[in-house]
């Protein structure tokens, strides 16, 4: 992040405070027009081959049209920084009331901890066994969990597969626009800030409920998925797998201006000395985060490894809509990563549903993919 971009966010957030939004838009663009060099792809050994699929990618049925994620505008981020937080996209609808199946439970708890307490809300599905999956799912900006839970219907997949599913609730004493703060140093690293907090938070759950603690995964939306990439990075130990969808890379920032930046322009973010399975969904129509940060994400977790196979497949919804999907494997043949890219989509949970806020109903389902791509991965307790 440059003096210059710094200086420049600072002064077009002044003038957006004093009401002269046409004239911080301006500004703000024409120093984009010098904006950081695109990302590159990490080194990696690969042997790449692509195939063509024409054909139905699986997606829930939806029976109303819903709100996909709106392009945004640049005056709108630039009234969002002055507000004091990360840009976000449409503001947060509530959703319905639906009953819940008997014997499931959907659980307002907290957990209170050394780096501090959150709310979080805990669906137990009625298929209840000893030894079930665990899925925490973070929220991403100005959403909140029950929100962020009708959006993606997890719920219902959690009763199809007997997963008990955690969403943690960034307060807006957190973050002003309740976004996870991934682009803080100090919530970037093991045992500190939100990690600590979040990773005492599934420990809790791991504690009180039949939770199998080889199948624990992670996954979120936007900064909520920033936030996830940072988790499976920072707790290998309990993390078996990440589901990022519309997030960056980690490291990608450390401050307001620099993920900005990142989500404006892309980043490849920092190599990691940990890495997780981790699959990732990305909108190639995204204008909130740049869909560079999709392949980055994949890139930190390919390039920790050599000899990695890259195959490539093109298919269609039952929609219509194209998708690229990319498996990267390692010599053994074990999945490493999974890039879904999405032709049409916005800033919206692909697959979503509209009784939730930054939804793309059109799809494919990326809940239901991750929680399959979570399914194929189990964490060897003996390397705890």
């Amino acid at each position: 992040m440059t003096k210059m971009f710094a200086d420049a966010i600072r002064k077009a957030t002044e003038l957006t405070k004093s009401g002269r939004l046409k004239e911080a838009t301006a500004f703000i663009q024409s120093t984009l027009k010098g904006g950081t060099d695109d990302v590159e792809p990490a080194d990696q050994a690969v042997v790449e081959g692509e195939f063509t699929r024409i054909d139905k990618v699986d997606s829930e049925p939806v029976r109303r049209p819903g709100g996909i994620g709106a392009r945004q505008r640049l005056s709108d981020t630039l009234l969002r920084l002055a507000a004091g937080g990360v840009p976000t996209s449409k503001p947060f609808l509530s959703p319905a009331n639906n009953p819940l199946p008997d014997g499931a439970e959907f659980l307002s708890l907290s957990h209170t901890g050394m780096h501090g307490s959150r709310n979080y809300r805990l669906y137990v599905p009625s298929n209840r066994t000893t030894e079930m999956p665990l899925i925490v799912m973070l929220h991403g900006c100005t959403q909140n969990p029950e929100d962020f839970a009708a959006g993606t219907g997890m719920n219902l997949l959690s009763e199809e597969f007997g997963c008990v599913i955690a969403y943690p609730g960034q307060p807006i004493g957190a973050n002003a626009q309740k976004c996870w703060n991934w682009f803080k140093p100090e919530d970037q690293v093991r045992g500190n800030g939100e990690p600590g907090l979040l990773a005492g938070l599934t420990r809790d759950v791991l504690r009180d409920f039949p939770v199998d603690s080889a199948r624990v995964y992670v996954a979120g939306l936007s900064a909520g998925g920033a936030a996830a990439n940072i988790m499976g990075s920072a707790y290998p130990d309990i993390f078996s797998a990440v589901g990022a969808h519309s997030g960056l890379p980690v490291g990608s920032a450390h401050d307001v201006p620099s993920a900005f930046a990142a989500m404006r322009n892309g980043s490849r973010g920092n190599r990691q000395t940990n890495v997780v399975p981790t699959i990732v969904f990305q909108g190639l129509a995204d204008t909130t985060v740049n869909p560079k940060n999709g392949q980055a994400i994949v890139d930190q977790v390919a390039g920790h490894f050599t000899g990695v196979t890259k195959i490539t497949e093109k298919q269609k919804t039952s929609r219509g809509r194209a998708v690229r999907t990319t498996r990267y494997s390692d010599h053994n043949q074990q999945l490493l990563a999974e890039l879904w890219e999405v032709e049409g989509a916005g800033h919206a949970w692909s697959g979503g549903y509209p009784g939730g806020s930054y939804t793309d109903p059109v799809g494919p389902n990326a809940s239901r993919e991750m929680v399959r791509f979570f399914l194929e991965h189990r964490r060897d307790k003996t390397n705890s």
